[in-house]
């Protein structure tokens, strides 16, 4: 291994064994590039592109009370080309980073602080937040695009280097409503870029395109009853797919500066079907069904007179003892998130709900070369009880049900692994899957790289990194044909 360290970020972080900051949650704060990486096994030639992942990595000793979505954003890289591999990893030096570092100390409250907590007005629909960027990854217009989900601005980076972009030209237009929200999606077809964003001011909720040029071309509202809380959204040939789900801020106590997650029972789920840019309809249909929380979408498409969506339903998206404030047990027992179907009739207005399988099972990713139309596989993430860490991945079968799944093994742990297609794959399945898995024994992270349509077989190759990287959120391939 050719290691070069490229920069040390030097903390105000206290030590400790708060469960966020150490363990496999333990930040880094050193940046690499390196080449000629130990390989256990070979990786394949047919991959041509690179696998980005996000991450919280704290810089300074929080104001309050520590929880996992506070820390700054990391980008780790890692570059395929034709079976050679690089690594790099860089912070994200947001305008909330640079202040800090500037400052040397935290100025911005935590998630589960009070607003009041914070120094600095902050970004994003709650206030008072840092905007981190660090939740999710993504290539649109030959960069790589980070977010934040509570809102905030785009940042791009080079997908090669992870070089610094700056902040997207269009961001300007849409700050005022809070900018755009973790989890745009990029259209495999047209290459627009489909984004929402949410706030605690009316209309509450705006949808947005911009072309594969990186021009915003489409903003409207989608006005809702309400602050809510929406976190992901999916998308078909014609419709964009957005939510109002019934776990949201109280809103009796908004008005004194409180942010409570209520949820509402005899409140449906509801879906707002906004029609893309290119499209003839116009308006917003809304649709309702049983009541839940979705945090992560898979997969949407038109078939007939329906809208086909699959996603995590959870079970009970409000825990009977209420929320741990501490914000230390997000585990799949306390949400009970599984495979579901919403089938949204376009001529009666009427849903069909059906859960697809039993087994909880959250950040789920599919070859996005499908995103809006019909598709047969995904790659899901096996939860570790109790915790928010990941056991392993499944692949799921969704024409005939069946499974099969590799588990990292015994204090080893990863996170989301999108399945990476091979640059000449002519099936949906012809592939890899991709993940970074930390082991807490041996204090290494590793690349796993596993034959999509054989993950029962294990890794075909292990790729060693030069230093063991903090869990993280989301992920993302893209192929050297998106931004080459």
């Amino acid at each position: 291994m050719t290691s070069q360290v490229v920069n040390r970020i030097r903390p105000s972080l206290i030590p400790g064994q708060h469960p966020y900051m150490s363990g496999a949650f333990a930040p880094n704060y050193t940046e690499f590039n390196a080449t000629d990486l130990e390989v256990i096994g070979e990786v394949p030639k047919r991959l041509n592109g690179v696998y980005l992942r996000n991450t919280q990595n704290p810089v300074h000793q929080p104001l309050g009370t520590p929880h996992v979505f506070d820390g700054d954003g990391m980008l780790h890289l890692l570059s395929f080309r034709h079976g050679q591999v690089e690594y790099r990893n860089r912070f994200l030096r947001t305008k909330g980073f640079m202040e800090e570092q500037a400052a040397g100390r935290a100025l911005y409250a935590g998630l589960i602080d009070p607003p009041g907590l914070a120094q600095r007005p902050g970004w994003g629909a709650r206030g008072g937040l840092k905007d981190t960027s660090a939740t999710d990854v993504i290539v649109h217009a030959g960069a790589a695009l980070t977010t934040f989900y509570q809102c905030g601005e785009p940042y791009r980076f080079d997908p090669r280097t992870l070089d610094p972009l700056g902040v997207a030209d269009w961001s300007a237009s849409v700050l005022p409503d809070n900018g755009i929200s973790a989890h745009p999606k990029v259209c495999p077809r047209t290459g627009d870029l489909l984004f929402f964003n949410y706030s605690k001011n009316a209309p509450f909720m705006h949808y947005g395109e911009v072309d594969r040029h990186n021009h915003l071309v489409h903003y409207v509202p989608v006005p809702l009853p309400g602050p809510r809380l929406p976190h992901d959204m999916m998308f078909t040939e014609n419709f964009a797919i957005l939510n109002d789900f019934p776990l949201h801020w109280d809103e009796s106590l908004l008005a004194m500066g409180k942010h409570k997650l209520i949820y509402r029972d005899a409140q449906p789920a509801r879906f707002a079907l906004v029609p893309r840019r290119h499209t003839p309809q116009t308006g917003i249909r809304w649709f309702e069904a049983s009541p839940t929380y979705v945090l992560h979408w898979l997969n949407a498409w038109e078939e007939g007179d329906e809208i086909v969506l699959h996603g995590f339903h959870q079970k009970t998206p409000m825990p009977k003892r209420g929320y741990d404030n501490t914000g230390n047990s997000l585990g799949p027992e306390r949400y009970g998130p599984t495979l579901y179907e919403w089938r949204l009739n376009l001529r009666t207005g009427q849903v069909q709900e059906k859960r697809l399988d039993e087994r909880p099972l959250e950040f789920g990713m599919i070859n996005c070369r499908q995103w809006g139309r019909p598709y047969r596989y995904s790659y899901n993430m096996v939860a570790h009880p109790g915790s928010f860490l990941f056991d392993g991945v499944m692949r799921y079968d969704h024409t005939t049900g069946a499974s099969q799944q590799h588990l990292f093994g015994e204090g080893r742990y990863g996170s989301e692994s999108p399945m990476a297609p091979c640059f000449d794959a002519q099936e949906e399945d012809d592939g890899y899957v991709v993940s970074f898995v930390s082991d807490l024994q041996t204090d290494r992270s590793e690349c796993l790289v596993l034959n999509a349509r054989d993950l029962d077989a294990g890794p075909v190759a292990r790729i060693m990194l030069p230093h063991r990287i903090s869990s993280g959120t989301h992920s993302c391939w893209a192929d050297a044909c998106e931004f080459e």
